[in-house]
């Protein structure tokens, strides 16, 4: 007998995809986006035009908040590619419009929130959404099999992200906001990565390759956004997203999860892949060292410039 198609295992995790969407439906919380929002401070722009100053966020805050704003923007096209990947149909169907409301409320409450606040210039924000959405989302026509192993790592990668800018921002009102959307992409990726757990149980020999693949070209659905190299490198500069975190608190945990690298039995393109994504691992490990040492020394060179500078003298 050969090996099940894709066909087949979608139909086999069927039921592994309803018993998940009856967990998220049981245990996600309902929130409003209204009360995330700090409406009081709220000002009419044509009265009291935006200027810097009014912002309460550091640029690497500013700059992160942005970035995931944007990323979230661009659901017509996420929604578009899991529906066509997963189908309108049953349990399936089901969750591609449960997890289209919730995305959709997170950029509705992120938006909110960064206008009242004037956290950012909202014309170069709303030209930024403007582009972004007219890029669109383009996964390459991936299969349910690779959607759903690719989501997995983007949907925790998503989480951390938020996590940690809400942490930076030194703002109440924004950290009680993203820590509200972290753990809602929390939630999503345990769907995921619960459906990919099934699927390595019934053909590990066809999702070994795929998580190999999806692993070695990973990356954030963001890349589209205007000037996305230069803000990435920032943001892992500031501590707020780098490879160590995406080491340590992405990719680590959910191949841990898995037990990817524990697997036998394995032979063939499967024990390749495992092999190969052990290789990946370790390479990452270290690339994410050697740039924890880069931003320690620039943070001492950058110290050792500001102890040069003379003392202000007071006037006399």
């Amino acid at each position: 007998m050969g090996s099940p198609t894709d066909i087949d295992l979608l139909r086999e995790l069927e039921p592994v995809a309803e018993a998940n969407v009856n967990r998220h439906l049981s245990i996600a919380a309902e929130w409003m986006p209204h009360e995330y929002v700090p409406w009081s401070q709220g000002r009419d722009f044509d009265t009291t035009p935006w200027a810097p100053e009014q912002s309460v966020l550091s640029e690497a805050a500013q700059m992160a908040f942005e970035v995931n704003l944007l990323t979230e923007d661009n659901l017509p096209s996420y929604h578009r590619e899991i529906a066509v990947a997963f189908g309108r149909d049953g349990a399936w169907g089901t969750w591609v419009g449960r997890w289209t409301a919730e995305e959709g409320r997170h950029a509705m409450a992120m938006r909110d929130y960064l206008l009242v606040t004037r956290a950012v210039d909202p014309v170069t924000l709303e030209r930024d959404r403007m582009l972004q959405m007219q890029r669109g989302y383009d996964s390459g026509a991936k299969t349910a099999l690779e959607a759903m192993t690719y989501v997995s790592f983007q949907e925790l990668a998503t989480r951390v992200s938020h996590r940690n800018t809400g942490r930076v921002t030194g703002e109440p009102f924004a950290e009680r906001l993203l820590t509200r959307v972290a753990a809602d992409e929390n939630l999503h990726m345990i769907f995921y990565r619960n459906l990919v757990a099934a699927a390595l149980e019934l053909a590990p020999e066809r999702l070994l390759p795929i998580i190999r693949d999806e692993l070695m070209k990973f990356e954030m659905p963001g890349t589209g956004i205007r000037d996305f190299g230069r803000k990435a490198r920032y943001i892992a500069q500031s501590g707020i997203y780098d490879l160590r975190i995406h080491h340590d608190d992405v990719v680590a945990p959910i191949l841990r999860h898995w037990k990817l690298l524990s697997l036998e039995g394995l032979s063939g393109d499967a024990a390749k892949a495992q092999a190969d994504i052990g290789v990946f691992m370790s390479g990452l490990d270290a690339l994410a060292t050697r740039q924890t040492e880069k931003k320690a020394a620039a943070a001492a060179r950058r110290a050792a410039r500001e102890a040069q500078q003379p003392t202000p003298v007071a006037a006399g």
